[in-house]
């Protein structure tokens, strides 16, 4: 299957043969990097769409999330994967749109509309078996990754560190930034003796890790995991917790892993998301699109061994991160195929 959908992604942006030249509609479509659950989730989308005759999706991966967002927004592209947090930012005219004015970025946030959620990455705490480290109040004085020199990682993940091991990056510990690429690398050359990033289970880096060593991932703690403090943290624009039974980790994870935890829970940060069209789509055909993914959730995840774990065909809007500060409602069409294979789709969330 796997093989199957990156071969689909490669062709995506070549016409298409057999069922697909048979779709009726002409779609654009753009994710990240290929491999990723946003970029998996879209070349999905594009088979799905073929299979059943609704749309031929143009799809190029590889894209930067803030360019792709906006043309969403404005209506140049039918259809984005992306995390919650753009469209948010994006509604503010704040951080990369800052230079957008305020009223306008309201405007153009507003018209972007929502299929399906899921969860695009977990924050959570790892390292080797050797480095000795016992959990996150076990981080001063080493050198942790906190992912890239920019973007949203690093800060959520020296939050994170602040919040769960009451430490501060430069002062109690050293914080290692390096780009996505070379994560993996740095945590096997000792350049960083643990990593908070998000990751997936089991995620690309963190196979990559282990293949050089034993190593363990730590749950956050409990008591900690329940303050008002984290708990405003986790749910800010998005953002999620991440509670599933310690039991689904290890099974994804495998030998080479420890799974810490004070209980039969696994504790993270989640970094919500989902595919997303513009709001001029037609009710049919979101209705149609947003079917097929229903139809298909089993098969979506068995994609790749870590999509069992992102909440696909989850509605719950704590775990989702639909709602409160978070402005993307659902499409009208994607709230009644929800709603017609049986799910709550929350108040708040349609339009």
């Amino acid at each position: 299957m796997l093989k199957l959908l990156k071969a689909t992604a490669l062709a995506a942006s070549v016409a298409f043969s057999g069922s697909v030249a048979m779709a009726q509609v002409n779609l654009t479509s753009q994710t990240a990097g290929a491999g990723t659950p946003v970029a998996l989730t879209a070349t999905a989308l594009v088979e799905y769409a073929a299979e059943r005759g609704i749309a031929n999706i143009q799809l190029k991966d590889g894209q930067v999330g803030t360019k792709f967002v906006m043309l969403l927004a404005e209506g140049k592209i039918d259809h984005a994967t992306a995390p919650f947090v753009l469209p948010f930012v994006l509604s503010k005219a704040a951080g990369p749109f800052s230079s957008i004015d305020k009223k306008k970025g309201a405007e153009l946030a507003s018209n972007i509309r929502l299929l399906y959620p899921y969860t695009l990455s977990i924050f959570t705490l790892y390292s080797y078996d050797a480095k000795g480290v016992k959990g996150w109040s076990d981080l001063k004085n080493r050198k942790v990754l906190n992912g890239p020199p920019k973007g949203s990682m690093a800060v959520n993940s020296r939050g994170l560190i602040q919040i769960f091991g009451g430490l501060k990056a430069e002062k109690d510990y050293e914080s290692v930034t390096i780009s996505f690429n070379q994560m993996a690398t740095a945590m096997i050359e000792g350049t960083a003796d643990a990593a908070v990033v998000g990751t997936n289970f089991p995620g690309p880096r963190v196979t990559q890790a282990s293949a050089a060593g034993a190593m363990t991932m730590h749950s956050m703690p409990k008591e900690i995991f329940e303050s008002e403090a984290a708990q405003r943290f986790m749910n800010k624009p998005g953002s999620s917790p991440y509670i599933v039974p310690i039991s689904q980790i290890k099974a994804a994870m495998g030998d080479n892993w420890t799974i810490s935890s004070e209980d039969e829970f696994f504790r993270g940060k989640a970094i919500p998301g989902g595919d997303m069209v513009n709001k001029s789509m037609d009710e049919e055909l979101a209705y149609q699109l947003t079917k097929a993914h229903i139809e298909n959730l089993d098969r979506h995840k068995k994609i790749a061994p870590f999509m069992a774990s992102l909440n696909f065909g989850v509605l719950d809007k704590a775990i989702a991160g639909l709602c409160g500060p978070n402005p993307i409602k659902f499409h009208p069409g994607a709230v009644r195929a929800w709603e017609e294979a049986g799910h709550t789709v929350p108040e708040c969330a349609k339009p």
